[in-house]
């Protein structure tokens, strides 16, 4: 009886030739009338009163609806194929304490929306929110008629035998279709989601859909989807398909027309039940498990723009721009090598031949083109009376022999695999001279510079090869890693994944932010011709050396490249790292981004201790260990350090106490022992240095850096316990870049303080640089996003591209960055080129 009542009332609406059965509606209609019968209120014979009325857009209906009736409006809709209407239905429930909520049902051609109110949704931890207002906009299904007349209806049931109050209205939402460059406001809350179509215009294939609002809370979503019904307008199945991310005040998502075969798409703006999700507070847990719990107002303003992104011109004038700039660094340096060649072969000309005379008529041999320098060496030169001095002076101090230059020729013609450093510095009968040279107050290069060269470089050659054997290993799971990051956000459409500018991300291909990756090119350009420079500093130095010139083996600062290759290297990865990370840029894979920063610190202050202090510098194995071990503080300051008391206290104490042991290794140049005699040893050094005998320390100089090392260590390990950063990584690597700058300072000072002078070339680089990591600095602090926040608050910092309209904040960072890192490699590796004709014993260790 019930499904005989049902059919009826509906069937004397049909019209036309088609079968009824196959209607879409009245499939939906079937539906609805066995759902009836299966799961009713009454008994099998309980009849219920159907009612069907034809209703009319922007009037408010008032009535009751009980379990043994139930109404049904129909409406007719218009459409045209080109104009697009929405309709809006809007419910209010008038009656109180309901114990059986109203099911509001709206049959369309193809499409099926149902609702209850009061709407309860869900959020964590099974709180239930209910909502006595409710609003949807109705799918609009694409026609290809010019005009359609379209029916639908809104059938309206209970389950409670109480009569209960309800307001129906449905309306034409004229602003439906968003306009180009148009700003567009409207309001949204959980109960009552919004969204509006947009189609693409001709010759646009790529948009930016920017959504504002002047409120931080409530907690917002904003979604794009396909024209295609259902669309999923609710929070919890906002996320079903299509892109979204979470907003409070700033969101940006940008569409390309290729994605969407209709060249039209929807933005859903979704208001979320809690805004745990946008970093806000979390409201208390129920004290029953069904409790409902009265959100609030929850309403939002919500303004959307959208506007045509960049077009292919301005992705080839950024690629162009980007370029351009690293090669002019390699043009650069073929003028400079150029001139330098030139004014060199011009300087040998005036020695050979300085009166227009002969070498036979003034009784001297032509001199070496080694013995006035390349531009390898910067230029340095050697006079005759340096070549002369040279070879008559005999070092008679600590036990240091001069070796004829005969003896070095036939030395270097050894195999190099013949040679470890084990045969020269851990004999015991050497120990004592160790210990007399390298103890005394005033030292210079030569007593630090005694070990055999080979073996010195042989030994700093391990530093490049081990670092690109870790580069090898590090890169190839990144790159596996980021891919899946990247395809997972396509594929999922989890825009909350990736931590992107998402006003200045520009797509290309798979790619969701290429402008990000590109910008990275710098350091691999850079580092590339780095090493290009420096093989060619170690070619002319190799080939000096095989011809004995005096200024390549007994003059300047020893000349070791292990390190410097290695330092190029570096860099090459921190670009190629730094790239993958900007992939998908997140909390989870920032070590992606740092870890070469912290290798390229490390080995910078390592290359600057080598300089006058060869023979004792750290080994490959033990400078790389330690810098797994900065790393391996660094990945768990991101995880567990966030205000985990337990974790700072930890790491500070581990951080005063590697100060400490380190000062005290440089202090006494290596020669102590970390025994169990250490701690009586320090006493009696107490005892006699402070209490028996008041005297200052023998290195004077060394106590200097080292009290002022030490208090830039213990203040930043103060700080951090104190304060506790959120981000780690970037305070590990402060503190990393505050010791390498300290340094760098107490090495200038202390190379003037000695009377030793910059030329020309580092002293441009010097000053350079200076000024180029004062701008990167400034880039950098901008903050365009933040992983220490949620995806939403950190949108919030996000700002639209200021170079080109491609390039934003951060993409300006790494060309100023990778220019600033170039200029300092330059600068350790030109600083010292006025000691190339000063004899090692003249060069003071500091």
């Amino acid at each position: 009886m019930v499904l005989r009542s049902c059919w009826k009332s509906r069937h004397k609406n049909t019209s036309g030739s088609s079968p009824c059965w196959i209607r879409p509606g009245l499939a939906a209609l079937f539906w609805l009338c066995v759902t009836q019968l299966v799961c009713g209120g009454g008994a099998v014979g309980e009849t219920t009163n159907v009612v069907q009325k034809d209703a009319e857009f922007d009037v408010t209906y008032n009535d009751t609806v009980t379990s043994e009736n139930q109404t049904i409006y129909a409406f007719n809709h218009t459409i045209s194929r080109n104009k697009t209407e929405g309709v809006r239905v809007t419910v209010d429930v008038l009656s109180q304490n309901l114990k059986s909520p109203i099911l509001f049902v709206v049959r369309q051609q193809q499409a099926v929306l149902s609702f209850q109110v009061p709407l309860i949704l869900r959020g964590l931890y099974q709180r239930k929110y209910p909502y006595n207002h409710v609003g949807r906009t109705l799918c609009q299904p694409p026609t290809r008629a010019i005009s359609e007349t379209q029916h639908f209806f809104i059938d309206v049931s209970t389950l409670s035998s109480q009569g209960t109050n309800y307001q129906l209205r449905v309306s034409r939402v004229e602003s439906f279709t968003l306009q180009t460059d148009k700003k567009f406001s409207f309001t949204a809350s959980p109960s009552q989601p919004q969204y509006f179509k947009y189609v693409f215009p001709d010759g646009v294939d790529t948009v930016i859909v920017k959504v504002n609002s002047a409120m931080n809370f409530p907690c917002s979503v904003m979604s794009i989807q396909d024209i295609q019904c259902p669309v999923y307008d609710l929070d919890n199945n906002v996320a079903f398909i299509g892109m979204y991310q979470t907003m409070t005040k700033k969101g940006a998502i940008t569409v390309q027309r290729k994605d969407f075969p209709s060249n039209s798409f929807y933005v859903v703006v979704v208001v979320k039940t809690e805004d745990e999700a946008c970093g806000g507070p979390l409201r208390f847990y129920p004290l029953r498990p069904d409790e409902l719990i009265d959100a609030g107002n929850r309403s939002k303003v919500v303004d959307v723009v959208v506007s045509p992104a960049i077009n292919s011109e301005v992705y080839v004038m950024g690629m162009l721009f980007c370029l351009g700039i690293f090669l002019s660094f390699y043009l650069l340096t073929l003028m400079v090598a150029c001139l330098e060649n030139k004014r060199m072969k011009k300087r040998r000309e005036v020695f050979e031949d300085p009166a227009d005379t002969s070498p036979a008529e003034t009784g001297k041999t032509p001199a070496s083109p080694y013995e006035y320098g390349s531009f390898a060496d910067n230029g340095s030169t050697l006079s005759s009376e340096a070549i002369t001095d040279s070879a008559t002076f005999t070092d008679n101090n600590y036990g240091y022999m001069e070796r004829s230059l005969d003896s070095v020729g036939r030395s270097r013609q050894e195999s190099l695999s013949s040679v470890e450093e084990d045969d020269y510095d851990t004999l015991d009968d050497i120990n004592s001279d160790k210990n007399i040279v390298r103890t005394k107050k005033f030292l210079c290069v030569s007593d630090l510079a005694r070990k055999d060269k080979r073996v010195l470089s042989k030994k700093y050659q391990i530093y490049f090869w081990n670092i690109a054997t870790i580069a090898v290993f590090y890169a190839l799971p990144v790159v596996q890693l980021v891919i899946t990051y990247q395809t997972v956000v396509n594929v999922t459409g989890n825009q909350d994944i990736c931590y992107y500018n998402f006003l200045c991300a520009h797509p290309l291909g798979a790619l969701s932010a290429f402008n990000n990756i590109l910008s990275n090119l710098g350091y691999v350009m850079l580092g590339l011709l780095f090493l290009l420079i420096v093989l060619k500093r170690d070619i002319v130095h190799n080939r000096a050396m095989v011809r004995n010139e005096l200024n390549a083996l007994e003059c300047g600062i020893p000349k070791h490249f292990g390190l410097f290759y290695a330092m190029g290297t570096a860099l090459m990865m921190e670009g190629l790292l730094s790239a993958c990370y900007h992939v998908c840029p997140n909390y989870t894979n920032f070590q992606f981004d740092t870890s070469f920063m912290y290798m390229i610190a490390g080995l910078c202050m390592l290359k600057l201790y080598q300089k006058r202090h060869p023979d004792i510098n750290a080994s490959a194995y033990t400078a790389y260990a330690c810098l797994a071990a900065v790393i391996f503080f660094s990945v768990l300051g991101v995880v567990f350090g966030k205000d985990n008391t337990v974790f700072w206290i930890v790491f500070s104490v581990i951080h005063i106490l590697a100060t400490l042991l380190l000062s005290t290794q440089l202090y006494y140049m290596g020669r102590w022992r970390l025994d169990a005699g250490v701690l009586r040893r320090m006493v009696y050094i107490v005892y006699t240095d402070c209490i028996r005998q008041c005297s200052g320390p023998m290195y004077i100089d060394r106590m200097v850096l080292l009290v002022m090392g030490n208090i830039v260590n213990w203040s930043l390990a103060a700080y951090g316990l104190i304060e506790r950063p959120n981000d780690f990584a970037s305070y590990l690597l402060a503190i990393a870049i505050c010791n390498l700058l300290l340094y760098f300072a107490f090495y200038i000072i202390m190379k003037l303080r000695s009377g030793e002078k910059i030329k020309c070339l580092p002293l441009v680089c010097i000053l350079f640089t200076a000024v180029v990591w004062g701008f990167a600095l400034y880039f950098f602090f901008q903050g365009l996003s933040t992983w220490q926040k949620t995806p939403a608050e950190s949108r919030e910092h996000n700002r639209d591209c200021i170079l080109l309209s491609f390039f934003d904040d951060h993409d300006i960072w790494h060309f100023l960055s990778s220019i600033a890192m170039f200029g300092s490699f330059l600068v350790l590796l030109t600083m010292d080129d006025d000691l190339d004709t000063v004899q090692r014993d003249k060069i003071y260790v500091f």
